[in-house]
Formats: structure tokens, C-alpha cells, sequence
């Protein structure tokens, strides 16, 4: 049953009064939670010895960053002991962290990482070696000599010649590029320069295409000279003789790039074929010749190697060279070569996977193409 209380009744004549209680301070809750006794469902209090301090937010220094020591006052051991700890309240700023306190920052060590491998034809893994810098002794190449030969002359107007020699050069820029693409690796970049018999143009292509890839902006073309019994590329330049492959083969005391020639034209080396001998096939055969033809390459993805060797039916040079080559182009001559020769040509040079044909010393086209005349020289 509920509790009920009376309603008051306003007093009688005479009766007594009596004077009302002051009524209790405070606020309105705070009335109603005496009045109605609610303090009996509210948790007791916490003591304060056990209100834990509020969490330490630490501040971690940056590397660069430069923080004074703090000056800490030695006191005595009696009255370190004698000292309490005040303890900390909820409204208190949270403790100052000493450096000594602070988490020490260790900054990362970099070491110089070694070259990148390179990933060569076999598919194995192989450092980046040193890129070889050709730095043999500049010499000039005469222009009017060129010109007499009916050579490509650089710095000069352009030629129905230059522009025919720009489309081949362009060619085998192409197939080299998707020759390395195609995991081949150095062989992508040389390239052999030869012909079925002697007298079909075979050295005049050789260095015309030579004078045309030097002119290229971002590559250089080193033109080796591989014909052993009669060399003849040092001649058309005019260039002087000295060491070159066929030393670095048979003697291994001999860097083959220091036998390098240089020349006063831009991107345009030479590597004489060296003193002549009868054993000229068996040391292209032996297992040096790679690492004498990688070295020229080496660290240099953007040099081009030109061979010319000597006749596929007249030596055997060029059927070895064959196998170190990503390109072969065989020189036929329009009112020469045969059929019969070109195929035998093109059986020697079989090692090679990419076997193209150069027609020479052509009079007539059937499409009645004709270089030159849009730059005013054509007749």
C-alpha cells in the first residue's frame, strides 16, 4: 500500500500557529536527493590515494631537432627519503619527460647499394660491369678523301646517298632494339657486313653505314675492321694503321679497347683488324672471341658494332664472325652476283638468325623511286 500524507487544514481562531521551518538551502537537485534519500543509490567515493594519474603523452624528437639537458640538483640522500611524491590529480598538467626519459631516435644507416644485375641471354643473373671508355688517340679523317670515293662526307649537304644509307641505318636500329627486347643481350648490337665475292661493295656499305649511324644523336658505332687478309677500311678513311683485333685474339695481354682508334667524327670509332696471320679462323673460333667482342660493348647498350668481313665464298672469317652477330647483311651486286652464289652466301652465314639483302650499284627501279630530288639534287 502506498503512503499517504493529510492535507493540511488552514487553523482555527485561537488555535497556535506554530512558525514554519526555514526551508533547507541548496539547490533544486540537490533538495530532491536529500529529500527522497537517493544518496543511498549513488556508488561510494573513491578515495584519492587510488584515482590513477592520468596518462603520460610522450613527445618524440625529430632527428634534426636540438634539446637542452636538463639541469638536474644533486640532493642529499636523507632528504630524498624524507621527500614523498605529491600525488597526481585529475586536474594536474601531465609531468614534464626528461631527455633521459625520451625514446632515443635512431636514424637509419644507408649504405650504397651495389650495381643492379643485368639479366643475360641464358637467363641467369650477372653484375653491371664497368662501362668501357674507348681512349685512343683522336685522329682526323679527311673529307675531300671521302668525297673521291664517293663516300658519305658528314657535315655535308644531304645526298640521295645519305638519305638511301638513312633508311638501312634506321632498319637495323629497329631490329637491334627488338633483337635486345628479345633477351639476345650484346649480340643485338653487332652487326656483319658482307658479300659472296670480292668487288661487290661490300667495305663501301661498311662505311657508308658507319658515317650514317655516327650522325645519330644517342648512339655510337665502332667500325671493325675483319677483314684480315685484306683490310681496307683504315685506307678509305685515311686513318693510320696499328694493333688491332687479331692481336687482342691471339695475345691475352692485349685489351682490345686500347687498341680503338678515334676520329674527329663525332660517335665514329674504328678497330683495326691488326697484323695479318695464318690462323685467322681458328683463333675467331676459339672461346676468347666472345669475351674480346663483349668488351667492346661492355656498359655500353647504346654502341653499335659494324663488321666488315671478308667474302662468305672467298674466306672463312665471316662464316665465324656469323656466330657472334645479331644481324648479317649480305651486299649483292645488281649486275653481278648470281643466284646460285647468293643462296651458298647465305648457307655459310646460316649461324646468324637475321640474314638481309642489300642490292648494290642499282640503275633502274621498277617503282621509279629516286632519292634526292626533294632536297634539289636529284637529275
Amino acid at each position: 500500500m502506498s503512503k499517504h500524507s493529510k492535507i493540511p487544514v488552514p487553523p482555527t481562531e485561537g488555535e497556535d500557529v506554530a512558525e514554519p521551518k526555514p526551508a533547507a538551502r541548496g539547490t533544486l537537485i540537490e533538495r530532491v536527493v536529500r529529500n527522497y534519500d537517493l544518496v543511498q543509490l549513488s556508488s561510494p567515493p573513491i578515495p584519492d590515494n587510488l584515482i590513477p594519474p592520468p596518462p603520460v603523452r610522450r613527445r618524440y624528437r625529430r632527428s634534426d631537432e636540438v634539446i637542452e639537458e636538463a639541469k638536474v640538483t644533486p640532493v642529499a640522500p636523507s632528504a630524498q627519503t624524507a621527500q614523498t611524491a605529491p600525488t597526481p590529480q585529475a586536474d594536474q598538467p601531465a609531468p614534464v619527460v626528461r631527455d633521459e626519459e625520451r625514446p632515443e631516435v635512431v636514424e637509419p644507416e644507408v649504405i650504397a647499394s651495389p650495381p643492379a644485375p643485368v639479366a643475360a641471354a641464358s637467363g641467369t643473373l650477372v653484375p653491371m660491369a664497368e662501362p668501357v671508355r674507348f681512349k685512343g688517340e683522336i685522329h682526323p679523317v679527311r673529307r675531300p678523301h671521302l668525297r673521291e670515293q664517293g663516300l658519305i662526307v658528314p657535315e655535308g649537304a644531304v645526298t640521295g646517298l645519305l638519305e638511301e644509307f638513312r633508311i638501312v641505318k634506321r632498319q637495323l636500329l629497329l631490329h637491334a632494339s627488338q633483337l635486345a627486347q628479345q633477351g639476345m643481350g650484346q649480340t643485338a648490337q653487332r652487326v656483319l657486313i658482307c658479300s659472296p665475292h670480292p668487288g661487290e661493295g661490300k667495305t663501301y656499305t661498311s662505311v657508308n653505314l658507319a658515317l650514317a649511324i655516327a650522325a645519330e644523336k644517342e648512339t655510337e658505332v665502332l667500325l671493325v675492321d675483319a677483314d684480315f687478309a685484306k683490310p681496307s677500311v683504315l685506307s678509305s678513311l685515311g686513318l693510320p694503321g696499328g694493333p688491332g683485333l687479331m692481336d687482342a685474339l691471339s695475345n691475352p695481354d692485349i685489351d682490345v679497347a686500347d687498341c680503338v682508334i678515334g676520329t674527329d667524327i663525332s660517335g665514329l670509332w674504328v678497330l683495326p683488324a691488326g697484323n695479318a696471320t695464318t690462323s685467322d679462323s681458328e683463333y675467331l673460333a676459339s672461346s676468347r672471341t666472345r669475351q674480346v667482342l663483349d668488351r667492346l660493348t661492355q656498359g655500353a647498350p647504346n654502341r653499335f658494332v659494324i663488321f666488315d668481313s671478308p667474302p662468305a665464298l672467298a674466306a672463312s672469317p665471316a662464316a665465324e664472325l656469323a656466330k657472334y652477330v645479331g644481324q648479317a647483311v649480305l651486299v649483292a651486286r645488281a649486275d653481278r652476283t648470281g643466284q646460285g652464289a647468293l643462296e651458298d652466301a647465305i648457307s655459310l652465314l646460316s649461324a646468324c638468325p637475321n640474314i638481309q639483302l642489300l642490292l648494290n650499284a642499282v640503275h633502274f627501279s621498277p617503282s621509279g623511286r629516286r632519292f634526292g630530288s626533294y632536297y634539289g639534287y636529284g637529275g
